[in-house]
């Protein structure tokens, strides 16, 4: 039975509490405070890739959470590069090509524990436009809306690319089936999911909401900038005062 919540936390709390007691999480453990892993995600993975534009793509955006991980070995499988952003976005972007890792290698390179070996920085203004978008949810919607788990890099990673210009991309995430809820309060700036794919089910938002254009400055502190150089590198690239 799915349930509606009164606020983003407390959906997140309640996927959470329901993934570990019914035992459907695995590790990294605990899974409280993160994108949660979960199993049969690699069955989710493979559903996604039945899908265009994912599985026609040549470039896509992936988050680096463990459950994406089969996402990310069968990106590389299929010849797609990806770009999957530094944890906390502490030094923007990294590229992932499968032609320079080898196919060797495609396990290590997907584990976020060792994958810096084979990881190319991209400056911002190199960042080619994505066919497709991965992200990482702990709570969804039938009708595409998503939370993670609350600190917005998400988000901020799709307006940074709008900022630069970028056109907007249908946005996927995989997910355990029990994180599938009837409704939660969604922010105008959230990431819109246009498909949400759980191991068993292929759920296609009738219509996604409108994406942002660009970076909501005015909701960044001064500490979110120190924090995030990246951010620091857009609004001197756009002149953004």
């Amino acid at each position: 039975m799915t349930l509606s919540l009164n606020s983003k936390d407390s959906a997140r709390q309640h996927v959470w509490d329901t993934l570990k007691e019914q035992r459907q999480a695995r590790f990294p453990f605990p899974i409280h405070g993160r994108i949660p892993n979960f199993k049969r995600a690699e069955a989710a993975a493979t559903r996604l890739f039945e899908l265009p534009p994912w599985k026609d793509a040549k470039y896509m955006k992936i988050n680096p959470d463990s459950p994406q991980r089969p996402v990310r070995m069968e990106a590389l499988k299929r010849g797609i590069t990806y770009f999957m952003p530094t944890p906390r976005l502490k030094a923007g972007f990294k590229m992932f090509d499968p032609a320079r890792i080898g196919a060797e290698n495609f396990a290590k390179a997907t584990a976020l524990s060792t994958c810096d070996e084979w990881a190319q920085e991209v400056a911002l203004e190199d960042m080619p436009q994505v066919d497709a978008i991965v992200a990482g949810s702990v709570a969804v919607t039938r009708t595409g809306k998503r939370c993670g788990k609350g600190e917005g890099y998400s988000d901020i990673e799709f307006a940074i690319l709008r900022e630069l210009g970028h056109k907007p991309v249908p946005v996927a995430t995989t997910v355990h089936q029990l994180s599938v809820v009837k409704d939660f309060p969604r922010d105008e700036i959230d990431l819109p999911l246009s498909i949400v794919i759980t191991p068993d089910e292929t759920i296609q938002v009738a219509q996604p909401f409108p994406p942002p254009d660009g970076t909501h400055w005015d909701r960044l502190s001064d500490q979110d900038l120190e924090d995030m150089p990246v951010l620091k590198e857009l609004k001197a690239l756009r002149g953004t005062s």
